[in-house]
């Protein structure tokens, strides 16, 4: 009896395998969210790309991954969610291999948007052919290892093109995007598949109505730290995906085999696991966006040195998202999604007591702080939705796990940016009134454009560089407080909202 028992506890070496493919291919995904940051002064350099170029070449990825994630899980429920990977990462490899020929900027945006359609494809295949793919008594710890994959992979792109760009051109990113791809995709076709025995048909109306609804959301969000939150075009794109997604919601209500059973949410914990991925990923996106520049701009580490400096703080993301699903047996949601969404607020208004002459040792406390947060809740939360979706439809739930975070991360960033240059602006206008007129456009704008004035500006540039450095700073705080009062405050929601522990036989 206790040898049978090891052995149900035992993987296979064909679930370990996968486990492998799937990690590698949500790696890949969220790592070339974040891998390009790095690159843009150098690419901005050598093509000529403008600001707003820049801005699409990062999030044309975004928007088209977000808004086809739930079609392309539902497709991978109809037709087989090994055959959604398998394309999803050819279209990948192809598109990121585009700017190896053409490096123009239109070129390098329509790339990337074509690159975030294979993407669409390729995330959610991963986590739905773990959950079809591994037993009850496994799936947990699956889950949560791909969990801490997922969760920490922005930051393996961020420290691989840091590492890249000290001895190669930017071209090497989406080199290495190809490459990784193009493996992967030999490798995919060595795991099993699986899908929807039923071969339900796929709902075209939901599928449209979602896509419309979640690409103006995000586009709204994407254009609003540019525009101001209450320009016309802003508020017609928020509005917009409101009422698409209300529509949506009445669509599927209606349907007799719908892409999305809205009725789910009704669901204590696929509701609240739902809207803590979309907390987590709101905070830590918002996060990266300010840090990241503070420790190039501020601290003057190089784009190597700014990813190591963030690296640790993948560890315990993954050791806790490996560990919690031991945890939720004993503690339930509430007590794991409440404390990690408070424990990650306290990590963003922690980054409050940085300086200007701040020690890696005084960055790496609330970093640290916040990733013991969300190595809380990610599993957790990921585990809540999966497992209170119907087998068949694993796809769909695997989408709505990553459409969560992808709507988060689009609406964090907007967020801190918004906050981060409005705080910014204002407190560097003392500075921007002393400065010639040629000047003040380029020092109201933004830190990095300040501190190319500075360092024209002779003798008196080290106090301009100095004063926007401390303006910055300003601006980081207030964003710093309003993302952590929004997860604190998310926190006492979730503690009522998330279910408790199960009584146990």
């Amino acid at each position: 009896m206790a040898q049978e028992q090891a052995k149900s506890t035992r993987w296979t070496f064909g679930q370990v395998w996968m486990l492998l493919v799937a990690c590698g291919g949500v790696a890949l995904v969220v790592a070339a969210m974040a891998a390009l940051n790095t690159a843009l002064p150098d690419l901005a350099r050598d093509t000529g790309a403008t600001q707003t170029q820049l801005t699409w070449i990062v999030d044309g990825y975004t928007l088209t991954l977000a808004a086809l994630l739930l079609p392309a899980g539902a497709l991978g429920d109809r037709y087989g969610r090994r055959g959604m990977l398998i394309g999803g990462l050819a279209v990948f490899a192809a598109a990121n291999a585009v700017p190896l020929f053409e490096d123009s900027p239109t070129w390098i945006i329509a790339a990337r948007t074509v690159a975030g359609i294979g993407a669409a494809f390729v995330m959610p295949a991963t986590l739905s052919l773990l959950t079809a793919g591994f037993p009850l008594a496994h799936r947990g710890r699956a889950v949560g290892i791909w969990s801490g994959v997922a969760g920490s992979g922005a930051i393996a792109g961020l420290v691989v093109s840091g590492a890249l760009l000290e001895r190669f051109a930017w071209t090497s990113i989406f080199a290495g995007l190809a490459l990784v791809s193009a493996i992967l995709l030999i490798a995919s076709f060595t795991i099993p598949s699986s899908k929807d025995s039923d071969a339900t048909p796929l709902d075209l109306p939901g599928a449209a109505l979602i896509s419309g609804a979640v690409a103006l959301f995000v586009l709204g969000t994407i254009e609003a730290p540019h525009r101001g939150w209450l320009d016309p075009i802003v508020l017609a794109l928020l509005v917009g995906g409101v009422l698409a997604a209300g529509l949506f919601a009445l669509v599927e209500l209606r349907t007799r085999q719908p892409l999305l059973d809205v009725r789910l949410f009704a669901n204590r914990a696929f509701g609240s696991g739902s809207a803590s991925l979309a907390l987590q990923f709101f905070a830590t996106l918002g996060v990266f966006f300010f840090t990241v520049q503070y420790l190039q701009l501020v601290l003057d580490y190089s784009p190597l040195q700014s990813a190591l400096a963030m690296a640790p703080i993948a560890v315990p993301i993954l050791v806790l998202s490996v560990l919690m699903p031991l945890a939720i047996p004993y503690t339930g949601l509430r007590v794991l999604l409440a404390t990690g969404a408070a424990i990650l607020g306290v990590g963003l208004l922690l980054m409050t007591r940085l300086d200007i002459d701040s020690s890696y040792a005084e960055v790496a406390v609330p970093l640290f702080v916040a990733a013991l947060g969300i190595g809380l809740c990610t599993t957790p939360a990921t585990t809540a939705i999966v497992a209170n979706t119907p087998d068949h439809k694993q796809g769909v739930a695997s989408a709505v796990n990553d459409a969560s975070r992808e709507i988060g991360s689009a609406i964090g960033i907007a967020l801190a940016g918004s906050i981060l240059a409005a705080g910014y602006g204002r407190n560097v206008q003392e500075a921007v009134d002393a400065v010639p007129e040629p000047a003040k456009e380029a020092v109201h704008g933004s830190l990095a454009s300040a501190l190319q004035v500075a360092d024209m500006a002779g003798p008196r540039g080290a106090e301009l560089a100095e004063f926007a450095r401390e303006a910055f700073l300003k601006g980081m705080d207030e964003a710093s407080i309003v993302l952590g009062a929004v997860l604190i405050a998310s926190a006492v929601g979730l503690a009522f909202w998330a279910p408790g522990r199960e009584p146990r036989n």
